[in-house]
Formats: structure tokens, C-alpha cells, sequence
């Protein structure tokens, strides 16, 4: 049966109807009609207070903000609250970001071509994790490995150690460059549990081994460790060594982090006093990092004039005229500079530097090999580097009156430029390409600074003018298929950072 809705007014004239009917039974009584039922707008809700963050920010820092439809879309542009058509994009924009209830996925979405072009870029729900990271500070067990298979058909696993930091629980355990491990606990590693009993592992105990004739041979040494929090120094070691009667520096720097920019500028003093008029620089092991603390380096090698380029940025169209409007166009330029903070910069003016690299050699390494370059005789021995010239920036959740908000913890770390260096040079996709392609051998590896170490052993020659032999040791592990190093299975091994002062305190 259909059921008619009637109103107050309408029974209310029904019931006069009617009385009239019962007094004129002739009069004829019309069908009632039901007024017109009038559907409230819809009520669209304000996204959550973490992904108006996520999408706000990207809007105007990401690096490809151009290239992403939903960062773009003329429907998304709230200007402002006095805009005719304010309400319609914000309520557009709110509809877009529900849809998200995971900020991480919604982070995701607005990347470019995620993992084949941005493969850097990344959030965390706990900005103190980016903090941690940026200064060097993690829970390990300080030392450094390389990942291999045993050999072409075996899914067992063995780990080179490639370098262990001093007064680290590894150091404390015996542990040092060379040494080969196959078991963790006990029990053998394979390409299927490498991950479980090793990587996400914060107790354990390491068996070594040795390899003769491709088998593994326990050697009877094992370390058992404990990971602890701990600050990884970058200067790792530094000494001055005597070619034929000239005296080179020689620095192994495994990270630009800016706590130890003054270490470094000590470093500098030292190599000064001695006298080098050459340098090896050992960044073999080195990600990246702080792009003021290349600069700072690139300052200590080559010239402390301040009007002179070392490298230059470019960022998006949203970004580049309000810096300009802001900071005018020099912002773009980064000079060599002598000072840090208020410390002058040990200075060694050189002609000649000699790079040790590889594969894991990326940023903001790059970023100073690149940025030498137009000035001085620049040599790299090793692997093609990385490639990776593109900078990111730590976004924080600020509200209007510029505090942090606490009511989330979410940051991000965003492409936001990428550099070029004095001529122009950029986009360096596949690496940087050595002058001489030299491996790191993966058995028999002597202690860094040791000048019978294979890589730099390999400078050494060079300077003296003389062909480096090729390094042969039975049970060799030069045929087997790398798997992953410990840096590559850390989520910010190979980031570059621009200094976040200026850029995120402006209003969004």
C-alpha cells in the first residue's frame, strides 16, 4: 500500500474539507498533493588534520609536484576562504583525501613514478625517527656487511664484515673487517631467512667461517652481540702517507652528518700542519647526508672564496618565486664558504684529490665529487657511483602560529631539488664513471689505511706511476653473486637533505 505523507497545514484543511462535504454532499473533494521534498546539500567532511599535512606539504615542496594529477588538479586549489568557488574545491579536495585513511598510502599516491624515478622519498609516524637519522643515531651493533651468495646455484648466504666502529658492541665482540659469517644462532643463512635471523634480529650470535673451494669451513671464532643506540662518527679514520717522497692525505668518511662538521674541520688542521699537497678520499661506504656538510668539505679541499659557485638547485614552480620574492636569486647558488657557524675552515687549497667509490657511493658524495669537479684534477678509482642528485627535505606539521602540532607525529621527507654543479652538469641517472674501474675484493680484505688495502693500494700505484696487480687469494669469493649490503636495508642510506630553516617556515 502506498503511504502518503501528509502535513500539519494539509490535515488540518482535510479536516475543514470534510465538515464542508458532510454539509454539501455535492461538493467534489480534490486529490491531495504532497509538496515537493527538497534534498539537503550534502555534507562533505573536513579530512583528517595529517592528510590536509601530507597533501598541503607535497603540494608546494615536492620536486615533480607538476607531473602529479592529484597535486595539480584546479579543483584541489583552495586560495582563499573569500574564493567564489572556495567551498567546491575544498569540499573536492576533502572527497580525494577521505578516501585515504592510512597517511602513508595517501604520501604514496602523490609520488612520482614511486621506486623507478623517486625512489627516495618516504614518511614516517614519528618525526624523531628522521631526527635520529640525521644525526647519526640508531640501534646497531656497529659493523658494516655486505650480503653474498656462496656461489651461483646455492641459496646460502655468508656476510663480509666491512668495517666495525670503535667501542661498538661488534668491537667489544672481536669483530673486524674481513671476517666472514654464515650462521646467526646456529643456524645457516639463506636467501629466505636472512631477514628474520639477522636483519630484524637485536641479539645474537655470529659463527665465522672461511671459504675453501667454495665450502664453508667454521673457523671457531663467534661474536655474540647486542644492538645498542648508538651515534656512527663518519670520520672513521684519517692518516698521512708518503708516495715517493710526497706527502697525501688520506680519509675514509663513511656519512655527511653535520654533528661532526668540526671533527672533520680537525681532520683538515691535521692534513694542513702535515703538509699534503694531495688527497684520497675514501667514500666507498658513503650514502649521503648533509648538503651544507658538503659544502663544508668541498670548502676545506679546494677554497674558502665565497664568491666563488660550488653547486646550484632548482626546485618547483610553486617554490622557485617564492624564494626568489624571499631570499632573491642567489638562494639558488651555494658558494664555497669559510666558516662553519663561527669556526674558520681548514683550508688545504689543493689541485689534485683522488675519490675511492662504488655502487653505494651516492648524494651527497656525489654532490661534492660533481661540484669539484670544473676546479681541480679529480680522479675516481672503483665502481660507477649511485646517481643520485636530487635532494630531500624534512617536513614537520606546524600550525598557523608556527608550533609543532601534537596531534600527530607524522613527517616527511620529500624530493624537493635537485643540484647541478658549475657548468651545468646534472641528471647523472647511472653514477659518476671511475677513471679506473676496481672492485672491492670480498676475501682477504686487509684493514682500512692499510696501505696494502686493494682499493687503496690501487691510488697508491697510480700516484707511483705504476700498475696495480690483480689480487688472487685461494678461496676468493670474487665469483660470487653480491645480495644485498647491510646500508642498502636501511631506509635512509642513500638520502641527501637540504637545511631546513629557511623553507619550512613558510606559511602554507
Amino acid at each position: 500500500m502506498k503511504t502518503i505523507r501528509i502535513s500539519g497545514l494539509m490535515l488540518g484543511l482535510i479536516i475543514v474539507l470534510a465538515t464542508l462535504t458532510q454539509c454539501r454532499k455535492e461538493a467534489v473533494v480534490p486529490t491531495p498533493v504532497d509538496p515537493p521534498i527538497v534534498t539537503p546539500p550534502a555534507v562533505i567532511p573536513n579530512a583528517s588534520e595529517v592528510n590536509t599535512f601530507v597533501w598541503s606539504s607535497m603540494h608546494d615542496y615536492y620536486l615533480w609536484n607538476d607531473k602529479i594529477p592529484n597535486l595539480t588538479n584546479t579543483y584541489y586549489q583552495m586560495l582563499t576562504s573569500t574564493s567564489a568557488n572556495y567551498q567546491r574545491n575544498k569540499d573536492s579536495l576533502n572527497v580525494y583525501l577521505n578516501k585515504f585513511t592510512d597517511p602513508s598510502k595517501l604520501f604514496n599516491d602523490l609520488l612520482y613514478q614511486y621506486k623507478v624515478v623517486d625512489k627516495w622519498s618516504f614518511i614516517v609516524n614519528d618525526y624523531t625517527i628522521i631526527d635520529n637519522w640525521i644525526a647519526g643515531i640508531s640501534k646497531t651493533m656497529g659493523y658494516d656487511f655486505q650480503l653474498y651468495y656462496l656461489n651461483s646455484t646455492s641459496t646460502d648466504i655468508i656476510g663480509v664484515v666491512r668495517y666495525v666502529l670503535k667501542g661498538s658492541p661488534a668491537d667489544l665482540a672481536g669483530v673486524q673487517r674481513g671476517d666472514i659469517f654464515a650462521k646467526v644462532d646456529g643456524v645457516q643463512l639463506t636467501d629466505a631467512n636472512y631477514t628474520a635471523n639477522l636483519i630484524n634480529k637485536e641479539s645474537f650470535t655470529l659463527t665465522f667461517a672461511k671459504i675453501v673451494n667454495g665450502i664453508i669451513t667454521p673457523t671457531g671464532k663467534t661474536a655474540t652481540m647486542t644492538a645498542i643506540q648508538l651515534q656512527e662518527d663518519p670520520v672513521f679514520l684519517s692518516k698521512v702517507i708518503d708516495v715517493n717522497g710526497t706527502k697525501v692525505g688520506y680519509l675514509v668518511y663513511n656519512g655527511f652528518t653535520s654533528d661532526f662538521d668540526q671533527e672533520l674541520n680537525t681532520v683538515f688542521q691535521q692534513f694542513k700542519t702535515a703538509g699534503i699537497s694531495k688527497l684520497i678520499l675514501d667514500l666507498r661506504y658513503n650514502g649521503g647526508g648533509s648538503v651544507q656538510s658538503a659544502i663544508y668539505l668541498a670548502s676545506m679541499i679546494y677554497t674558502t672564496n665565497t664568491s666563488t659557485l660550488f653547486t646550484k638547485s632548482v626546485y618547483n614552480g610553486i617554490l622557485t618565486p617564492y624564494i626568489t620574492t624571499t631570499y632573491g636569486a642567489s638562494f639558488f647558488n651555494s658558494n664555497f664558504t669559510d666558516k662553519i657557524n663561527t669556526t674558520a675552515i681548514n683550508a688545504l687549497n689543493l689541485k689534485d684529490i683522488y675519490f675511492i667509490v662504488s655502487g653505494e657511493t651516492a648524494s651527497a658524495s656525489e654532490l661534492l665529487i660533481n661540484g669539484l669537479k670544473p676546479y681541480m684534477n679529480v680522479k675516481l678509482f672503483g665502481l660507477n657511483t649511485y646517481g643520485k642528485y636530487v635532494a630531500s627535505l624534512t617536513l614537520k606539521d606546524y600550525d598557523a602560529n608556527n608550533n609543532l602540532v601534537t596531534t600527530h607525529k607524522y613527517a616527511m621527507q620529500p624530493i624537493v631539488a635537485k643540484y647541478a654543479n658549475s657548468l651545468g652538469v646534472s641528471d647523472f641517472v647511472t653514477g659518476l664513471v671511475p677513471d679506473v674501474i676496481v672492485d672491492e675484493k670480498k676475501s682477504a680484505m686487509l684493514q682500512l689505511g692499510d696501505e696494502n688495502e686493494y682499493l687503496l693500494k690501487t691510488v697508491l700505484d697510480y700516484l707511483k706511476g705504476l700498475k696495480s696487480q690483480r689480487l688472487t687469494t685461494p678461496g676468493s669469493l670474487a665469483n660470487s653473486r653480491s645480495l644485498v649490503a647491510r646500508k642498502d636495508l636501511m631506509q635512509f642510506s642513500r638520502d641527501m637533505y637540504v637545511d631546513p630553516q629557511k623553507l619550512t617556515k613558510r606559511s602554507r
